[in-house]
């Protein structure tokens, strides 16, 4: 390769690479994401500090996660982590205000918390790491990881036993505090342990999966047989006689 060429490839493997990074932090919400999932709380937790109104907290956050929901809706961008910042807000506000406890607000997303660190330590046990099944689509390898490319499944086991370690240590510390603290103590807690546990567990997954073997692009092999399928195709009615393009012409849509 000379250079202008060997400098090309290096351009395209620097961009690839970018927008594999923006890709693989987008999977798990982004900024905006970690927005969503973490402002709601904040300003329950801040509302029920100030006027101690169970019901003014509720519907203050529950309104804010209307609204960022429908930012995403207008803006056309991916809502899935505003649908579930709004579900997981309106299940603890219904909680809150149906028990007329405070803490009841956290409690559904404590319980998918730990429900979550169960998951990828099981699914890691098992053979089939839920990172793998996450993040499979995101570099275009599907499932491939499971029986084509080992070094990427022990990878993703690692780093799902990174995130299950994390979320049960969070769950460690949040529980004892919804039994035995009060609200605002455990509202606080929830806003200090949202954002940096969930940088942690994605810097230690990039930094696992960047040192394991290269994805195979699944996408890329199918489009390739798809091609080379077509190529086939006309190069048999080549060899009966009759042009490939006439053929194709006379062909019905």
């Amino acid at each position: 390769m000379n250079p202008p060429e060997r400098q090309q490839g290096e351009a395209d493997q620097t961009v690839d690479e970018a927008a594999t990074r923006e890709a693989f932090f987008e999977a798990f919400g982004g900024v905006r994401g970690m927005v969503e999932t973490t402002v709601p709380g904040l300003v329950f937790v801040l509302s029920y500090t100030i006027n101690r109104s169970i019901n003014v907290s509720a519907v203050a956050a529950l309104g804010l996660s209307a609204v960022l929901l429908v930012a995403r809706l207008v803006q056309r961008g991916t809502a899935k982590h505003a649908f579930g910042g709004i579900f997981g807000v309106a299940f603890g506000a219904v909680f809150a205000m149906m028990s007329g406890d405070a803490k009841n607000f956290y409690l559904p997303g404590m319980l998918y918390t730990l429900g979550l660190g169960i998951g990828y330590v099981v699914t890691s046990l098992a053979g089939v790491p839920l990172l793998g099944l996450v993040l499979g689509p995101v570099f275009r390898e599907n499932l491939s990881w499971r029986t084509r490319n080992p070094g990427r499944k022990v990878a993703y086991t690692k780093a799902s036993y990174v995130w299950g370690a994390i979320l049960l240590t969070k769950s460690a510390i949040t529980f004892p505090i919804y039994f035995w603290g009060d609200a605002t103590q455990l509202g606080w807690l929830r806003v200090a342990l949202g954002i940096p546990p969930f940088l942690l567990a994605v810097y230690l997954t990039w930094i696992i999966l960047v040192k394991a073997p290269a994805p195979i692009d699944v996408i890329a092999e199918w489009e390739a047989r798809e091609k080379a399928r077509e190529g086939g195709g006309d190069d048999d009615r080549a060899a009966d006689g009759e042009p490939a393009a006439r053929r194709t012409a006379l062909e019905p849509d």
